[in-house]
């Protein structure tokens, strides 16, 4: 089995419950290297929940369909970034210095932000599914779910690590990530926005926009509050881009 196979799977293993043929031998590196297959990995999950979308659409209307396709992506992944975005909402809204913030991220308790995050993110999603077509929603949910995975990696790039190495829950962490990794995660959040390009370069490029200015937010909040990011920030940054990312498209092709 070739090297860039162990990294793709290390990444499915890494960011979904999918399960994955078990390794012989196990380089920690490959958690770092397994950064460029991100996107493709949040791009399948895209288009699987896309088809359950498409295909609930042949029974149901309204809410329904978007509400099976959002339960099939947390479904798939464990709510791995929806925890993170619930632990970021805790500790950033709730500590008042950076040590204080970081204990409470590691807290497995759910606060009274993370409830609202987590309650405010699920609702926009399912509500702006709910606006979209099922004959543009797979362009939809594949640009949102890759381009939130891909942000996560350029975060990884832009800022340093936070957290306590000794006590994270993965080793070794995941930081570091090099210009290969970059590049070929870059190239494939690119691919996954394709077709809704072609559908609309406008519409694409504004969602991805406000998709990034989401991201971004909670990535320069994480900076400012903690001094880099962590494992939870990750999630938050991936969930701010899936968020934006689907409400401009879906005001932009209701308008």
């Amino acid at each position: 089995m070739s090297r860039q196979i162990y990294l793709f799977l290390t990444a499915v293993q890494f960011l979904t419950r999918a399960p994955v043929p078990s390794f012989k031998a196990f380089d920690p590196d490959w958690i770092r290297q397994s950064a460029r297959y991100f996107p493709l990995v949040g791009g399948m999950v895209g288009l699987i929940s896309a088809a359950v979308f498409i295909a609930a659409s042949t029974v149901w209307t309204g809410a329904l369909p978007a509400l099976l396709a959002t339960g099939t992506g947390i479904l798939m992944t464990g709510a791995f970034h929806e925890d993170g975005l619930a632990d970021t909402a805790d500790g950033l809204g709730g500590g008042q210095t950076p040590e204080r913030r970081l204990e409470i991220m590691k807290d497995s308790r759910l606060g009274t932000y993370g409830v609202l995050a987590l309650v405010l993110a699920l609702s926009l999603k399912v509500a702006a599914l709910s606006l979209i077509s099922p004959a543009l929603v797979l362009a939809a949910l594949l640009a949102a779910h890759a381009g939130g995975r891909g942000v996560a990696v350029l975060a990884m790039r832009l800022s340093p690590y936070a957290g306590d190495r000794a006590s994270t829950k993965v080793k070794p962490v995941a930081d570091g990530v090099g210009p290969t990794e970059i590049i070929v995660a870059l190239i494939f959040t690119a691919l996954a926005i394709v077709p809704a390009a072609l559908f609309s370069p406008v519409i694409a490029a504004v969602s991805v926009g406000v998709g990034g200015l989401c991201a971004g937010i909670v990535a320069l909040q994480a900076r400012r509050l903690i001094g880099g990011w962590v494992g939870d920030t990750l999630g938050a940054c991936e969930q701010a881009f899936e968020i934006g990312f689907l409400v401009a498209f879906a005001g932009m092709v209701v308008a």
